[in-house]
């Protein structure tokens, strides 16, 4: 997995820092919204507010302003709410720890365990819509795609996967291959690098021609 994820992540900007603050910018914008879309809206706002001191600053319309067109703006209201309380109770510093983020405006399990395992290297899995399909299918994880059930399995499943000090790194790579090969519709099987260990590849095999 990491192997293929050196040749065919995508190049997302975001991939480029490691300043935490940048990173938690880019989280809480792919809540719900198409990472093309994300780019050209991440690129702009961090140079409007290219530090948590700016943003925490910053009043309520402005930053409402520079998320127009977005959508979903109680994001905005979360993440401005989240850098003045970094601001205010962590010396300006994003914590480290998953669950310090928790207790943040907008930050749930999976942005949590994001940011801390790509900005910081913590050994922690998580789990989008990417993760949950790519690890259901390999495992052959029964249930509803959300059932609370399922779920617990899932992440169970990303949290035992993930190389010590690599975290980051394999999140991003299950993430990209559910975005790049593992789709939802017309996954590309031939080209998955774990093809050999998914217990649903039978399932997805391209249908052999009438004889």
């Amino acid at each position: 997995m990491l192997a293929w994820y050196r040749r065919h992540q995508r190049p997302l900007p975001w991939r480029k820092t490691r300043d935490p603050y940048a990173i938690l910018v880019s989280e809480i914008m792919l809540q719900q919204t198409q990472v093309a879309r994300v780019e050209e809206y991440w690129t702009r706002f961090l140079g409007r507010y290219p530090t948590v001191e700016d943003l925490a600053a910053a009043s309520a319309d402005a930053v409402y302003e520079s998320w127009s067109g977005l959508g979903y703006y109680a994001r905005a209201r979360n993440l401005h709410g989240t850098a003045q309380r970094i601001v205010r109770d962590h010396d300006g510093v994003v914590p480290r720890d998953p669950q310090a983020l928790r207790t943040l405006p907008g930050i749930g399990r999976y942005t949590a365990a994001a940011v801390a395992s790509i900005a910081f290297g913590a050994d922690v899995g998580t789990v989008d819509t990417n993760i949950s399909r790519v690890l259901g299918r390999v495992f052959r994880v029964r249930g509803a795609a959300k059932s609370s059930r399922r779920m617990r399995r899932v992440w169970s499943l990303a949290h035992a996967l993930v190389p010590k000090g690599r975290a980051g790194d394999w999140n991003q790579a299950l993430m990209d291959l559910g975005a790049i090969v593992c789709t939802a519709r017309a996954p590309r099987c031939p080209t998955c690098p774990v093809r050999g260990a998914c217990a649903s590849r039978d399932r997805y095999a391209p249908s052999k021609p009438a004889s």
